[in-house]
């Protein structure tokens, strides 16, 4: 597909055309971003939404400073009227009690477009589960997006936290989370690309995100984020050719979160 063909098929994809079942009771694809700080989420989203839309570039989400991290809620941007990006708040490392809110974000179990406060324990994060149930929320199929930063470079010592995480989002989820690999001609990017392959990714996508002082118009930049785009949305809608039901699915996301956060307590206890 060219662009005007890609940005087509994004602009009029709907879950109501999944054969052979038609939306099975879901309602919106929720591509869900996570992963750490400052590696280039909300630029993302800015990216997204300027390739979509016409006109200038502008700042939908508030990008970080130099050291990142400015995201403290967890933010929806529609990009259509089946299809939204949320920015998850993001995390400098990923210890057991942090991954636990990540967890819960990732799998829609805390309410959009309020601040998320890292607090750790399994009471606080089942009542904030609790407390935020919301009927709409089971109607989200919800994909898992890593973001991940090249010129960040990624250390061996890193790759056990990180392989671990995937592979929960994995389980929790049921799908195998996409990576992006933003700022892709900052670092070395075949070594962080192999690095993320051995961990057993494979649908990895590269691409320079826009900013306000880098937001000329280039054809190939437009055709990266599209083809991301119409990529997540196919692999979507062969998903949906199998029987599912959005409202077992949430619960069985929040049967994992809660299993995590209590032995995450327990293990703590032991120490």
């Amino acid at each position: 597909m060219d662009i005007d063909d890609m940005k087509d098929y994004i602009m009029n994809f709907t879950l109501n055309d999944c054969k052979p079942h038609g939306n099975q009771g879901y309602k919106r694809v929720l591509l869900q971003l996570f992963g750490y700080l400052g590696h280039g989420k909300s630029s993302f989203i800015n990216t997204c939404k300027y390739v979509l839309e016409e006109g200038a570039y502008k700042m939908y989400s508030d990008v970080g400073s130099s050291h990142g991290g400015k995201t403290t809620k967890r933010i929806s941007y529609p990009l259509t009227g089946n299809i939204t990006l949320v920015d998850n708040r993001g995390c400098a490392t990923m210890s057991d009690q942090e991954t636990g809110e990540i967890y819960a974000q990732l799998g829609n179990l805390l309410p959009l477009n309020m601040e998320v406060a890292w607090q750790k324990g399994y009471q606080y994060i089942m009542t904030r589960i609790m407390d935020h149930e919301v009927v709409d929320d089971q109607s989200d199929f919800v994909v898992p997006i890593f973001i991940y930063s090249v010129k960040k470079g990624i250390s061996q010592e890193e790759v056990p936290e990180v392989k671990t995480l995937l592979d929960n989002a994995k389980k929790m989820t049921g799908l195998v989370p996409i990576v992006v690999l933003t700022f892709k001609s900052q670092g070395k990017l075949t070594e962080v690309e192999a690095t993320f392959r051995n961990m057993g990714i494979d649908n990895i996508f590269k691409l320079e995100n826009f900013t306000q002082t880098d937001c000329l118009k280039i054809r190939s930049r437009h055709e990266e984020v599209l083809k991301f785009l119409c990529e997540v949305l196919k692999d979507v809608k062969y998903r949906m050719r199998d029987k599912r039901n959005p409202v077992e699915e949430r619960a069985e996301r929040k049967k994992f979160v809660l299993t995590f956060t209590h032995k995450t307590d327990v293990k703590a206890v032991r120490k």
